[in-house]
């Protein structure tokens, strides 16, 4: 069960696709943060739902949000991603300890080996204000990041 209103996000510094870390932390009391997982790099629904965030980046931008994607993808991996689909998103690498921030949000697929499709909506007070995940094989609507974005406000 993912993590829901009212938790604490746990913190991360997870690498870039350009290796450039990224904390949680570095953004507490400065701006909220919207973090998506995504299962993995260059699968259907991954790519359609990130060409999707990418073209939808100025709703986030006009909320005051920064929207970072993560997967278990290598930064090497990631940084291919958006650079075939011409990506100007952050994405995040969440590969070694192998998914250990998915896990702590909750949205990691023990079986599977990867991150479920799961969204958070943080409070720049680092306290999660919305969350809500796919069914596997389904992408999440945009609808939902509008009313994540919306819990923020």
């Amino acid at each position: 069960m993912i993590l829901g209103h009212g938790a604490l996000a746990p913190g991360f510094a997870l690498p870039d696709q350009h290796g450039a870390p990224q904390r949680l932390g570095d953004r507490r009391g400065i701006r909220p943060v919207v973090l998506a997982f995504v299962p993995f790099a260059f699968s259907r629904i991954c790519t359609r739902e990130l060409g999707e965030l990418d073209a939808a980046l100025p709703m986030f931008e006009a909320a005051g949000a920064e929207l970072f994607v993560a997967s278990v993808d290598s930064k090497h991996a990631l940084r291919a991603w958006a650079e075939e689909e011409h990506i100007g998103l952050t994405l995040l690498s969440d590969f070694w300890p192998h998914g250990a921030v998915a896990r702590a949000y909750g949205a990691f697929d023990e079986a599977a080996g990867f991150a479920r499709r799961a969204s958070f909506a943080i409070g720049a007070d680092g306290v999660i204000r919305s969350s809500f995940e796919a069914a596997p094989g389904e992408a999440r609507p945009l609808e939902a990041y509008r009313e994540a974005l919306a819990s923020l406000g």
